[in-house]
């Protein structure tokens, strides 16, 4: 196969070898003794008349005619029977072949004559017989080339299979001489390759030793500090001595990860650095020797006492002779780098002269267009002199203009048409000019639609910085700038094609051919550009989109990069008629990576389609990808477009559609996409609708609207997931809210940059979810942002908010709105009450602190009115009942932590309290504040103070309040503070006159054995429920057995399995035996069911068979009795507990050595299973214990 039809993309084993093969055999040159040149590249096996007698090729590829190789032995004896006159025998023809040591050509004729079944025995016992091509012993060879044969040296062919290919046992009589032959034949190979291995090395060790450029060396030899980047061959070598480091040094853990980072390097071997050098000693010598380098061989002479001074001298002379050499070697360089500097100068020189007459053309066409406009001539007759250069547009006095982004936020390091290098004048005649060179040469300036907006330039930067562009390596830059020129395309080829034909011949994997194709796309685009053929140009860009099969993302960038650098070089309406085809295509490809591809090209193209498709076509385009697509990154990639989109329409119509474009992203099951909805598309659209007017009017409204219909329908229900996304998007309209507010205020007109603009805190507004809703961006710069903050302070304190609409709009409709909402919504919802207070969180700190405290605060003030009279006892409807207290507690009071802040919210949490316990108001807000504030360990202490207040309060009620927030506390609360505060608040509560205050401390008591790992802390709760549990005043306090069951069912499961065993079980097992005699049946059935309910939670646990038997089983058997009267559908299922736990203490008796039971995980028979859930569905109960039944055991 030939070299010039060798296909990168398929080219297999068998092809890449014969074309290895017939390389070889094309470079294989005859004896050096002889000056004459080498066969010729048409045959390579046939020498050339006055050649001495060539080499043999064995080769098992070569063995029997084939269609690429026609036969030399045919051809010989057609020449020689053309020369006579009579037919020549075939003996004959051998006879003269071997005579004049024609041996290869012998060797095919020989070939060609067995397979026709004419074997010759001249040729027949010549090549059977080893000792024709012996090796003579005691010559070498000529040269590391040749082999000997008998008649001379044989030359050595090319091929790789060489003598050891040949079957002599085929042929040969005498057999034992075969293994020593291939022996011989296979060292002298070893030894060429070794040769050749040693050479390469060198050669590649001078190459990198010079890699550096010349310019790089000056900038080394001048600045000494700066330090010369690490060679590859040098990285190598390090490489291999930090691994060997790590080997000896039992870093085996690292030595595998650095060795898989370094996959494409052996650490085995040391010749697989490169470097023709020897192995240097390893690190820790390095390091020791590192500071005293070795001197220079100028200034020192090995000396040794006593030695000969004649081994001295050479010495001497050996290392004068190395530095000499050395020296010449530097010396060389600096002349070829004056050499490659007068090129360059000289190149400068013409480049200027050439500029010099691109600048007078100018002036003959500025000229020319001044002047009334000629007739037309004919381009095929009529010279040019005026034409203008390739390079310069026909019409100088509009220069083209640039589109808005001016190919800076889409990272495109597209040059205008000053950047071009310029243009070769051409020598030949004017004439020789064909129409579309002509066309080229006058290309019009592109001008693309602006839409009708008015974004900042930040935001419009941030905004396309979401488009993945790649600019930064070399391949980048070349992508970036698309020739427009012949003489263009000729540089762009020259700087491309060495990085492409390396790879041709070696685009085996997968990985080498990706890496090809990326260096063809600067060729694939700037002949897409120029082509003059549309069918041409179209299957061109469609290879461009079908190039690589999966894209990654460096791949994608890249024709990203091209697509937007053909965007801006051809125009709107080629890029409409030729680039939007090919995304369309693929739409629906099944690969993901090229759907993402098509997602992404639409975002990055947008500001370089005509208006009216972007707002049709490609808008229709990314919303059905939007609404069909089934992978996450694809649609996270159209949502990023569709705000690249949103940035550019400027169609009012297109705002419905925008919106339920946002409303169906904001709902996409993917994590991603919904991150991608918040951070570009919601900023982008928000921008949109201010520009419209739209944002206070409209959008705010409508989101707002549909909470309301969400709260009127979830009466029964609420959709949180729903509330969630609505309200999340209100979140993320809050900086462009603002912003709004800003600009449209009163003060802007006064707004000067100038003298000493207010530094803004770094603390000032909420960390922004991306750049674009950072205000500073929406604004235009965080020195205008400053200066309209200051104002903004000043207007809110001192001059109010008359006249100034967007602020009025905010504090007449929007909080009163938000407000209502709150006071709707179930304050049990911990998910609804967390985003609620977000979201105020959010909106105070991003409006400030005057605005907090002169607008927000007042608002709710007026609602929450702390008094007995605004609590309805009876209800619980009372605003105090509802969720707008943990939300003012938690969503504003908490916006901004100074003293007097924290002393705000501390006071209104003690008013809560106290009014809600002197009402006897359910305390489900004042719950949900403390759970929300107790999440964040920096209100800790201030709920301890709070609570504090309500232990020494004069109220029993409040006491109580207060006992039963502690367990609330207890779980985020550290441990040191619970021993420092709330143990000593719960035992003083523990010995309070009031026994309805004692018996609320009991929560709070076992949360802290479930939580606590201290065992004094533990040792003082435990004596304090004995106390409850052993001393007689207790004993006819019925409310207070049941509290103290339902609190170890709660917490026996979680607690530590010493208490559970010494003190929960006994002491339950104490109130089920006295329970039995138990004379008022309401308070027996309260007691059985309490504990029937901790008995179940129990059961999950580990129980040793001693409590098993004393505690666990009497137990059962005591509430059992109470059941059979009480409840007996509670009784079927006490039987079968108390039935499973005697089997396994029989089963345990008869040798089944176990160390505990688990009741829940016992129940294994079928009948047994299926009876205790009918049961259990059977019963009454309160279902939150009986859940305890599967919780994890301890």
């Amino acid at each position: 196969m030939a070299a010039g039809n060798v296909n990168p993309f398929n080219l297999s084993d068998s092809d890449e070898e014969a074309e290895q093969r017939l390389d070889e055999a094309i470079d294989t040159k005859r004896s050096p003794s002889d000056g004459t040149p080498g066969p010729p590249p048409g045959n390579p096996f046939s020498p050339p008349a006055d050649a001495e007698p060539p080499a043999l090729l064995l080769s098992s590829n070569r063995t029997s005619p084939s269609v690429e190789g026609i036969s030399v032995s045919a051809t010989a004896a057609t020449a020689m029977a053309g020369s006579t006159d009579t037919r020549l025998s075939v003996d004959l023809i051998a006879s003269q072949l071997l005579r004049d040591q024609y041996i290869l050509t012998a060797l095919e004729f020989h070939t060609e004559l067995l397979e026709a079944g004419r074997e010759l025995p001249r040729l027949r016992d010549y090549f059977s017989n080893p000792g024709n091509f012996e090796r003579q012993s005691g010559t070498p060879p000529a040269s590391k080339d040749q082999v000997l044969g008998p008649g001379g040296p044989l030359n050595r062919a090319g091929s790789i299979s060489t003598l050891d290919s040949l079957d002599f046992a085929r042929y040969s009589d005498d057999g034992n001489r075969e293994s020593d032959e291939r022996v011989a034949v296979l060292e002298f190979e070893l030894r060429k390759a070794k040769d050749t291995i040693q050479a390469l090395r060198a050669n590649l060790t001078q190459a990198a030793e010079s890699e550096v450029s010349s310019q790089e060396r000056k900038n080394f030899k001048s600045s000494p500090e700066i330090q010369e980047p690490i060679r590859s061959l040098e990285k190598r070598a390090l490489n291999f001595l930090v691994n060997e480091y790590l080997l000896k040094s039992d870093y085996k853990l690292s030595a595998i990860t650095f060795s898989d980072e370094n996959d494409d390097q052996d650490f085995e071997l040391w010749d697989d650095v490169g470097l023709n050098i020897p192995k240097p000693p390893d690190l820790l010598h390095l390091y020791r020797n590192g500071g005293c380098g070795p001197p220079s061989p100028r200034d020192t002479v090995d000396v040794a006492v006593g030695g000969d001074s004649a081994e001295t001298n050479l010495n001497s002379q050996e290392q004068q002779r190395k530095f000499d050499l050395q020296q010449q070697q530097q010396t060389e360089v600096v002349q070829e780098l004056e050499y490659q500097i007068s090129l360059l100068s000289s190149e400068k020189d013409s480049l200027a002269e050439q500029i010099r007459k691109l600048q007078s053309e100018i002036q003959t066409l500025r000229k020319s267009v001044s002047s009334p406009p000629p007739a037309p001539l004919d381009l095929g007759s009529q010279p040019r002199p005026d034409a203008p250069s390739s390079s310069d547009p026909s019409q100088p006095q509009a220069p083209p203009q640039p589109p808005l982004d001016n190919g800076q936020y889409l990272d495109i390091r597209g040059s205008s048409d000053a950047d071009v290098p310029p243009a070769v004048v051409p020598s030949e005649p004017p004439t020789q000019i064909t129409t579309h060179h002509a066309k080229l040469k006058t290309r019009v300036p592109i001008q693309f639609d602006q839409p009708n907006r008015k974004l900042s330039p930040a935001f419009q930067q941030a905004l396309l910085s979401f488009c993945k562009m790649s600019s930064d390596s070399r391949l980048g830059a070349e992508v970036s700038r698309i020739a427009d020129s012949e003489e263009s395309v000729t540089l762009m080829l020259g700087r491309c094609l060495p990085h492409i034909v390396p790879n041709v011949l070696l685009a085996k994997r997968e990985r080498m051919v990706a890496h090809l194709c990326q260096e063809l796309i600067p060729l694939i685009l700037c002949t897409a550009c120029l082509h003059p053929e549309p069918k041409e140009r179209d299957q061109l860009l469609h290879i461009l989109f079908n190039l690589i099969k999966r894209p990654d993302d460096e791949q994608r960038q890249m024709i990203l990069t091209g697509c937007v650098a053909f965007a801006r070089h051809v125009g709107p309406t080629r890029v409409e008629a030729e680039l939007l085809p090919q995304c369309w295509e693929q739409i629906n490809h099944k690969y993901p990576e090229r759907r993402l591809l098509v997602a992404e090209s639409c975002g990055a193209l947008a500001p370089y389609l005509p208006k009216e498709i972007r707002s049709s076509l490609v808008l229709s385009m990314l919303q059905q990808m939007l609404t069909e697509d089934k992978a996450d990154m694809v649609r996270e990639a159209v949502v990023k477009s569709l705000a690249i989109i949103m940035g550019y329409i400027d169609d009012p119509d297109k705002y419905p559609q925008g919106f339920e474009l946002m409303l169906l992203s904001l709902g996409d099951p993917s994590e991603r996409v919904v991150s991608a909805i918040h951070q570009v598309f919601i900023p982008a659209f928000a921008a949109w609708t201010t520009e419209l007017g739209f944002l206070q009017s409209t959008l705010m409204p409508a989101l707002l609207s549909r909470i309301e219909k969400l709260l009127k329908q979830g009466e029964h229900g609420l959709d949180e997931h729903k509330l969630h996304m609505f309200l999340s998007a209100l979140q993320s309209l809050i900086p462009p809210l603002f912003s709004v507010v800003l600009q449209n205020a009163p003060f802007t007109s006064r707004a000067r940059l100038q003298g000493d603009i207010p530094a803004i805190e770094v603390t000032r507004f909420p960390r922004p979810a991306s750049p674009l809703q950072d205000v500073a961006t929406i604004i235009g710069s965080r020195e205008t942002l400053g200066v309209l903050l200051a104002l903004y302070d000043h207007q809110l304190e001192h001059e109010g908010t008359t006249g100034w609409g967007s602020m009025l709009w905010v504090v007449n409709q929007l909080l009163p709105q938000l407000i209502d909402i709150v006071g709707r919504i179930n304050v049990t919802s911990s998910t609804c009450v967390h985003e609620f207070s977000r979201f105020f969180w959010r909106l105070c700190r991003t409006f400030g602190k005057i605005f907090t405290n002169t607008k927000v605060k007042p608002q709710f003030q007026e609602i929450l009115r702390l008094s007995e009279e605004n609590v309805d006892a009876l209800t619980g409807d009372g605003i105090l009942t509802k969720a707008t207290v943990p939300i003012y507690a938690t969503g504003v009071l908490t916006c901004y932590n100074q003293e007097d802040d924290r002393k705000l919210l501390v006071g209104f949490l003690e008013d809560v309290m106290t009014t809600l316990s002197l009402s006897h108001a359910p305390l489900d807000s004042l719950k949900a504040s403390f759970i929300e504030l107790g999440a964040n360990p920096v209100y800790h202490e201030l709920l301890l103070t709070v609570l504090w207040y309500g232990v020494v309060h004069t109220s029993a009620l409040v006491r109580c309040t207060a006992a039963r927030m502690f367990e609330l506390l207890v779980k985020g609360v550290n441990e040191t503070l619970v021993a420092q505060r709330v143990v000593p608040a719960l035992i003083t509560l523990s010995s309070d006159p009031e026994i309805s205050v004692r018996i609320s401390t009991i929560p709070a008591f076992g949360t802290i054995m479930e939580t606590v790992t201290q065992k004094e802390l533990l040792e003082r709760v435990k004596m304090q429920l004995a106390s409850f549990l052993e001393d007689p005043q207790y004993q006819d306090q019925h409310s207070l057995h049941m509290e103290i069951i339902r609190t170890f069912g709660r917490v026996g499961p979680n607690a530590e399995p010493r208490f559970r065993d010494e003190f929960v079980l006994p002491h339950l097992h104490k109130l089920a035996l006295v329970n039995n005699s138990q004379t008022a049946e309401s308070k027996r059935i309260d007691i059985a069911t309490q504990l029937f309910e901790a008995y179940s939670a129990l059961s999950c646990c580990f129980i040793s068979e001693e409590l098993m038997v004393n505690h666990f089983l009497p137990g059962l058997r005591c509430l059992r009795a109470d059941m059979e009267q009480l409840s007996p559908e509670h009784e079927g299922i006490l039987s079968s507990m108390v039935r499973e736990c005697e089997i396994k203490l029989e089963n345990r008796g008869l040798g089944d050595a176990q160390g505990s039971v688990s009741i829940a995980a016992s129940l294994v028979g079928e009948d047994a299973k299926t009876k205790f859930l009918s049961k259990m569905g059977q019963l009454t109960t309160s279902g939150a214990m009986l859940a305890n039944v599967f919780q994890r055991k301890k």
